[in-house]
């Protein structure tokens, strides 16, 4: 770090952070212990604990191997692609005395070593997190049986386990290559964002096609059918269903918010050596970093503000909320606090003052809270939305998926208006600061944006834990469920209604978490846009381009037809991609629907056969794996495709029809599914009559679960799976940006070369299309 001049208080603040992400991480250890630490009842609740352990690892084992060829092309692909464009100015000031390909040579391992860095890191919190979850689950059925205060304890407390590790190793690995790189960070931090992003977006669809196929099967053949309870030990899905929360929720939404919170940092970074240039302050790039780490001691903190003294009947959603709140609180105090100590000087009051910096930040904060607030709003069993989807079920499936939808649609809107109002906040921020105007005022907003999303994601270790909840305690529910019959369920009815008390919360802290990523995704992907004007603009420059005629001055013109085209097409993938999602749990779904069916002829009902839960969890297996990679191609090679075919400004248009399109999609899918479950859960919490058509087994009941079956796909596959899909297509063209100006004006054998690349890749997308539209092969019967 020495070529960059920094201060003492500098140097000690990166040091310092980079000692908050150890912390963060021994805290998860800490936490972990203590888990393990508690009982885990039952003979009975341990053996189905086993059968759910046992899925999930065998899951994710299978999932690994599909994914390593993937990744192992593209570290290569990424070692060459710093080759092809001169090295950035940040980089041969950063390395000024090695030569041009020497400089390429170390800023291609560095790319290349940060993607592997960065996949790792996001496959290391996905799956610890996932299995910490599974031990934690038994362990909550077990407190249970006794107190409400405990299972709540243990049930967060295990999901911030999840929390400190995506908050330790997001920023263990974002200081170590700031560290390693210093100005030229950037290079490196783009594969490092990339391979987050890239495993979060397998994760999430492999886990969300799991997880979905099991659970719409399992409703369908067991509720809908057989009038089976939840988690009925008899039918034969059950195991594949409870194994689903795990792969889905836990490690796929754990990877997705690791990644989110790197891809904020990148953008960031990238954006304040745009004002570094402008300015010559360092405290533009230093100052996220410290706000970084000042959110995982805030998230440490507000664990200890979630518990409730109820032995029952407890308020875990107040709780949770007072948790969040409270890091929220104190991270905002110390945002201004860091920022009145070091940016309060000379050469920051030049550009308008120490207070932007931090207020913008802290209206990220305000926007994680606002989008939390909304979504309970249109997903929790207190509010309107849910209650009049559960009164349009007095007149069947028809209009309760009719009002749900509407849920949908409107949540949608406000969503992106309160997001629409961070943007705005950001120019009212920075674009009032005198003196500054053109492009260097842009910049400034771009990275007010950039920072809105790092106060956002501040309270990882929050957000990731209030996820974790969910299926923690849809599990330990489950486990319940299956375990106890005759006079010890009876015994054990405090223990159940906790535990469904809990998994009702926890459907809503998942909405919430998924409405804080698709913000997220969408504030990263503004300012990644940002950053790939910034990045385009210095291509253009390099090769003699005049100031005028580079795309930050001139702007994505949405007059020139191939940019509007590049829009057009951007708007159309999170369609396409939702759907082939959602094709690939309605297939996955029938295939166990017809197995359980099956295994109810042979006598599982009536207890003459045992059920076999191996064939659904090898249903839902090979269904997820099948759509990995050609769902993963569609979000790399749709934008390089672009690029290449149509130029550099109409891949700033498929980005923004991208953003805007994906966005909409994603909260109006999340937030549907969401409020149709929590109606579903209305509904079996009423007194089952079937004269009174209230409760399990009334026609109300069918269907409420025939709207939850249709919104399962939705909140858990096709809506997350967005988020990392949209930030994978931002990464991409901003890692081809430099490579699409150079070869625009491109002839002879050269442009040949880029056409053939342009058909090639087009006929890799005809394949990915192709395979995910195809039938998944039959499970073989086990004798």
């Amino acid at each position: 770090m020495s070529h960059m001049g920094l201060s003492t208080f500098e140097t000690v603040a990166i040091w310092a952070v980079f000692g908050i992400a150890i912390v963060g991480l021994l805290y998860a250890i800490y936490l972990r212990s203590q888990i393990l630490s508690e009982d885990k009842g039952t003979e009975r609740m341990q053996e189905v604990w086993g059968w759910i352990r046992d899925g999930a690892d065998a899951y994710l084992q299978q999932q690994l191997k599909s994914i390593l060829p993937f990744v192992a092309v593209l570290t290569v692909a990424l070692f060459f692609s710093v080759y092809i464009v001169p090295p950035t100015p940040e980089a041969l000031l950063r390395f000024k005395d090695m030569e041009p390909g020497q400089i390429s040579l170390t800023l291609g391992l560095a790319r290349a070593i940060a993607f592997v860095m960065g996949a790792g890191f996001s496959l290391t919190v996905g799956q610890i997190g996932m299995r910490m979850a599974v031990q934690a689950n038994v362990r909550v059925a077990s407190a249970a049986r006794t107190s409400f205060s405990d299972a709540l304890r243990i049930a967060y407390r295990a999901g911030t386990i999840t929390g400190m590790l995506t908050d330790g190793l997001g920023l263990l690995g974002g200081t170590v290559i700031f560290m390693w790189l210093g100005i030229a960070a950037p290079d490196a931090l783009l594969g490092f964002g990339f391979g987050g992003t890239l495993l979060a977006l397998f994760m999430r669809v492999g886990g969300g096609i799991y997880t979905k196929a099991a659970d719409v099967g399992a409703d369908l053949v067991g509720k809908v059918e057989q009038n089976l309870p939840e988690d009925d030990p008899r039918n034969p899905a059950v195991i594949a269903d409870l194994v689903g929360d795990n792969v889905g929720d836990c490690a796929g939404m754990a990877a997705d918010i690791f990644e989110s919170y790197e891809v904020t940092i990148v953008s960031g970074l990238i954006l304040a050596l745009a004002l570094w240039h402008h300015t010559g302050r360092l405290e533009w790039i230093i100052f996220p970093l410290i706000v970084r780490g000042i959110g995982v001691l805030a998230s440490i903190i507000g664990t200890y503000a979630v518990k409730s003294d109820a032995k029952e009947g407890g308020d875990a959603m107040k709780a949770i909320f007072t948790g969040f709140f409270t890091s929220a609180v104190i991270s905002s105090a110390l945002f201004y606090l860091a920022a009145f100590f070091y940016m309060n000087n000379d050469g920051i009051d030049q550009w308008g003052g120490w207070w932007r910096t931090p207020t913008a930040v802290f209206v990220g904060v305000a926007l994680a809270i606002g989008i939390d607030r909304l979504t309970e709003y249109f997903t929790g069993t207190h509010a309107e939305p849910v209650n009049d989807i559960k009164k349009s079920a007095d007149t069947g499936s028809a209009t309760l998926i009719l009002q749900g939808t509407a849920v949908g649609f409107e949540s949608s809107v406000w969503s992106i208006l309160i997001i629409a109002l961070t943007i705005i906040a950001s120019i009212v921020i920075f674009g009032t600061i005198p003196g500054v105007e053109g492009t260097d005022r842009v910049h400034f907003i771009l990275y007010g944006v950039a920072m809105a999303g790092i106060g956002m994601l501040t309270l990882t270790g929050n957000n990731v834990a209030m996820d974790s909840f969910g299926p923690i305690a849809d599990n330990a529910n489950g486990i319940g469920e299956m375990s106890w019959t005759g006079k010890e369920k009876e015994e054990n009815a405090s223990a159940q209604q906790i535990m469904a008390d809990l998994d009702a919360v926890g459907n809503t802290t998942k909405a919430i978490t998924k409405g804080v990523a698709i913000g997220s995704a969408v504030i990263a992907a503004v300012s990644l846009f940002g950053s790939f004007l910034v990045d385009v603009s210095r291509t253009q420059a390099g090769m003699g381009v005049p100031l005028a005629e580079q795309i930050q001055s001139v702007g994505i013109r949405v007059d020139m037809p191939q940019v509007f085209v590049g829009m057009l097409i951007g708007g159309a993938i999170p369609w396409l991609f939702s759907s082939f999602a959602i094709q690939a749990v309605s297939r996955a779904a029938a295939l166990i629907v017809k197995e359980a069916r099956r295994q109810f002829g042979l006598g599982v009902l009536d207890g003459s056969v045992e059920p076999d839960y191996r064939q659904a969890v090898s249903i839902s297996t090979t269904a997820a794996q099948k759509e990995l990679v050609s769902l993963a191609v569609i979000g790399v090679v749709a934008p390089i495709v672009v690029g290449l075919a149509l130029q550099v400004e109409a891949l700033g248009g498929f980005n923004a029809g991208l953003i805007l399109s994906g966005q909409l999609l994603a909260v109006y899918l999340n937030n549907a599914g969401g409020a149709w479950d929590n109606a579903k859960k209305l509904v079996e919490d009423e007194p089952s009559s079937i004269e009174n058509n209230t409760g399990k087994g009334s026609e109300r009941h069918k269907a409420s679960v025939v709207g939850d079956t249709v919104g399962d796909p939705m909140k858990d596959t096709a809506g997350p799976a967005l988020n990392p899909m949209i930030k994978v297509a931002n990464l991409v063209s901003l890692i081809i940006a430099p490579v699409v100006v150079k070869y625009a004006d491109a002839t002879g054998g050269t442009a040949v070369g880029v056409w053939v690349t342009v058909v090639v890749l087009i006929g890799i997308l005809v394949w990915a299309i192709k395979r995910s539209k195809a039938t998944a092969p039959e499970i073989a019967v086990a004798e």
